[in-house]
């Protein structure tokens, strides 16, 4: 069964353009790993300050391959200082 998250992280004020650069690291090497269906992020437009990553994976496998790579530890050591908050939250698909 496919895995899907949507995970939001609000950056302070200050830290916005780092952030995005953070997370913008992340795209490539994620949408290319070994059961990837999807991986964006995106910035919201009214709260530039918000990002909204949406992520779908094969299946926990994948997902715990993700979560084992180099650029998702290199993400996870990093993202702290520039964030006021971060939650996740799987999401059903229907249909």
């Amino acid at each position: 069964m496919s895995i899907t998250k949507q995970v939001i992280f609000v950056a302070k004020e200050e830290n916005v353009e780092e952030l995005k650069a953070l997370l913008k690291t992340m795209v490539k090497p994620s949408q290319n790993s070994k059961g990837c269906l999807l991986y964006h992020i995106y910035q919201m437009q009214d709260k530039p300050t918000t990002f909204v990553v949406i992520e779908s994976w094969e299946n926990e496998t994948a997902l715990e391959g993700h979560q084992n790579s180099a650029h998702y530890k290199h993400y996870k050591a990093n993202f702290e200082p520039f964030t006021a908050e971060k939650y996740s939250h799987p999401l059903d698909i229907l249909g």
